[in-house]
């Protein structure tokens, strides 16, 4: 049978020996499905196996891996905008982050040599569900939500004209570790286990519907595309050992280590 998105169904992308498969996620169980990544299941669909794991059996990996871009959004969060003491954005400030920057739940954030400072930033991102240009009702071309820290070098953001080189590092786009097709109400940040970043999704200037319709009226967006959609106040940052967990309710905490560079 094609999986369904149901409110309680999550998706994940899993390795198993050689292997990676997309999987339904219910509870410790993994049901097994025809789809090697995520863009797959998107574009085409996935149909179930019989084959159910349990999910410690299994590598849990960035359920999506290359899309073809990562939007981030600046100054969304009215307590972030705030605590930057900026003013708020008449319409979403938008960057963006390489593909290459991606890594999954449990792989480790590298520190690069020349930035001083390097702040996590959590935040809820939308993967898209379909190819969508001048798209008029946004929540239509959301397939789902997953957790994304906009690991930032701070130092080097406020030096560069562009954010490019701050926000692109390899490692600087942790994702996961599930794709949820329910919209989560907080987002919440922690640091060794202490929460440094908590509030609703309503403190938003700009809402899912509303960043889908602005972006695409710029750029088309294709399945499997991700935008981080801000992040609120409590940014700070981490330092070679930390840990740092991106939590949402419905999708799961993306867990990550942060390290010096080999």
């Amino acid at each position: 049978m094609t999986i369904s998105r149901q409110p309680d169904h999550r998706l994940g992308r899993f390795g198993l020996g050689k292997r990676t498969f997309v999987g339904k996620v219910t509870g410790e169980s993994v049901i097994e499905t025809d789809a090697s990544c995520m863009t797959d299941a998107i574009r085409y669909g996935a149909e179930e196996k019989k084959r159910a794991h349990n999910i410690g059996d299994l590598r849990v990996l960035a359920p999506v891996d290359r899309p073809s871009k990562i939007i981030c959004i600046g100054l969304n969060f009215k307590s972030h905008i705030a605590e930057m003491k900026a003013e708020v954005p008449k319409s979403p400030i938008i960057f963006t982050k390489p593909s290459s920057s991606i890594i999954g739940p449990g792989d480790s954030i590298v520190l690069p040599r020349m930035s001083s400072r390097v702040d996590f930033e959590g935040e809820c991102a939308l993967v898209i569900g379909r190819r969508s240009s001048q798209e008029k009702d946004g929540l239509r071309s959301v397939f789902g939500y997953t957790c994304l820290n906009d690991v930032t070098a701070r130092d080097l953001q406020k030096t560069d004209p562009d954010w490019t080189r701050a926000k692109g590092f390899d490692t600087f786009a942790p994702v996961g570790p599930f794709v949820s097709p329910r919209p989560p109400s907080r987002v919440v940040t922690r640091l060794n286990g202490r929460v440094v970043q908590d509030a609703p999704m309503t403190d938003r200037v700009f809402g899912d519907a509303a960043l889908v319709e602005y972006i695409s009226s710029i750029m088309t967006l294709e399945p499997g595309d991700i935008i981080a959609t801000g992040t609120p106040s409590g940014i700070a940052p981490m330092k070679d050992g930390d840990i740092v967990e991106v939590e949402l309710d419905g999708v799961g905490t993306l867990r990550n280590q942060v390290v010096r560079p080999q």
